[in-house]
């Protein structure tokens, strides 16, 4: 198994990564960001995919709540 890397200096500055993915709504594609606590954008995108089916029921519950910030979906994942 593979050692995960330490965040670069500049990661550190930038503090806990987002990441971005889309959820098809009918026809159309919902734009959704995931903000997590994680220092580097691999690991956000790690966590993302290894927590999938989760994170996608949460969206398509905002999206039925219709739960939107400026047309897109926020998730928190702290």
């Amino acid at each position: 198994m593979r050692k995960i890397a330490e965040p670069s200096e500049q990661e550190r500055r930038e503090g806990p990564q987002a990441v971005s993915f889309q959820i098809a709504n009918g026809n159309l594609r919902q734009h959704c960001i995931l903000q997590t606590d994680l220092p580097t954008k691999l690991l956000a995108q790690k966590s993302l995919l290894t927590n999938w089916l989760a994170i996608e029921r949460m969206a398509r519950a905002a999206l039925a709540t219709g739960n939107l910030e400026d047309g897109q979906i926020k998730l928190g994942m702290l």
